[in-house]
């Protein structure tokens, strides 16, 4: 006898098997019981009140052709429309072409059973149906945590394009507003603008334009999440240093920032897992630090990249965000990664965002460590389980 096969829950599926015959009912009840939960309905209609009231019990149903009032064929074209998770056979006597292209094309069946059934044939065949319903299952799952991983990131990116897209409105509108209608000595094909000081226009369209440029990366990195959300794709994996040199490649710092930001690479790893949330994540962290230094005198962002000893017991890697800003009050910090709260919430803050990274990192059996002192400063660590070796 081969094993029961059991849903996601560890509860094995019940079987359905609907006959109008009494006796029928019962010699399937008690031929497949050993092996199989199995429940009985004596026509389409008991049926469908049963998988109406109880449809989550059911991963397969077992089904008469010829029932009277409503047929075998009808009550599987039901059951494909409102019960699309359980796995359909047609028991039939009468196995004509027509039936069976019909049970195929419009009850989308696993297997058309031929009566008398023969025990060994069918209880074979319900191990295969419940086999293909534990399938999908699990695909059913996979992809429910995909669409909620793609659902999150979008939400995420919505709200990280919202600051700099405004921040290149208004830029733009403040060019726009110093334009001088042209008046009839201007030179055909030029455009004057008044300035405040030499060089502030130009300036102005140069922060429009890293700021674009970061908008541009981070939809960049939402296609890539749409992408890998496909099945089979496969992930982008690449360097802790990559990472952290794209960042600073693409991020949209404002006047001086960048020469806050030192980058201290010790040990490079591979990153496991994708490339995209991974820079969603490093973007946020680099902001709320940047946000947390406007101000400070000699304000400095260390970014790290290192690793444990190789052959070390539990041997983990880690990026570190280390700044040294105001710090985080002790009441805020108890919270961070659990709840949605914010210090900056009258310049547009949510709270999201490291709630956000939290979930990305427990995604990849990863962890988020935050540790701050007040009027000291913020260490955000980063802690992977790293990916093969690193190339030199």
């Amino acid at each position: 006898m081969g094993s029961a096969v059991h849903d996601l829950s560890g509860e094995v599926p019940a079987i359905l098997f609907v006959d109008d015959e009494p006796a029928s009912r019962k010699w399937f009840a008690l031929e497949f019981g050993d092996e199989f939960r199995v429940v009985t309905a004596g026509g389409a209609d008991e049926a469908l009140a049963i998988l109406g009231a109880r449809s989550g019990e059911f991963g397969v149903l077992v089904t008469d052709y010829r029932m009277p009032e409503r047929d075998g064929m009808k009550l599987l074209r039901t059951v494909q429309r409102d019960f699309r998770h359980v796995i359909r056979l047609l028991a039939t006597a009468y196995a004509e072409k027509d039936v069976a292209i019909a049970a195929v094309n419009q009850g989308k069946v696993l297997r058309i059973l031929e009566k008398p059934l023969d025990g060994e044939a069918t209880r074979e065949a319900l191990r295969e149906a419940l086999a293909q319903h534990r399938t999908q299952a699990v695909e059913r799952v996979v992809n429910e945590g995909r669409v909620a991983a793609l659902r999150e990131a979008l939400g995420f990116l919505a709200h990280e394009l919202n600051t700099p897209l405004a921040t290149v409105r208004g830029y733009v509108g403040s060019v726009a507003a110093r334009h001088i209608a042209p008046g009839p000595q201007t030179p055909p094909g030029m455009a004057q603008f008044r300035e405040e000081y030499p060089g502030e226009l130009v300036a102005a369209l140069e922060r429009a334009e890293r700021r674009a440029l970061y908008c541009q990366s981070l939809v960049s990195t939402f296609v890539q999440s749409a992408r890998d959300a496909y099945p089979d794709a496969v992930p982008q994996s690449i360097t802790a240093s990559s990472l952290v040199e794209a960042l600073l490649d693409e991020f949209p710092f404002e006047e001086n920032e960048r020469s806050w930001v030192v980058l201290d690479v010790r040990q490079d790893f591979r990153l496991p897992g994708r490339r995209d949330l991974l820079y969603l994540v490093l973007c946020t962290l680099a902001k709320n630090a940047l946000l947390a230094l406007r101000g400070r005198a000699q304000p400095r962002l260390v970014l790290e990249v290192d690793r444990d000893a190789q052959g070390a017991a539990g041997r983990r890697a880690w990026i570190r965000v280390r700044d040294n800003g105001p710090g985080i009050p002790p009441e805020v910090l108890a919270k961070l990664t659990r709840e949605p709260v914010t210090t900056r919430a009258g310049s547009g803050g949510s709270g999201m965002g490291l709630m956000f990274c939290q979930r990305v990192m427990q995604a990849l059996s990863g962890a988020i460590e935050v540790h701050s002192t007040v009027d000291e400063g913020t260490l955000v660590t980063l802690f992977f389980q790293p990916v093969g070796s690193t190339p030199g």
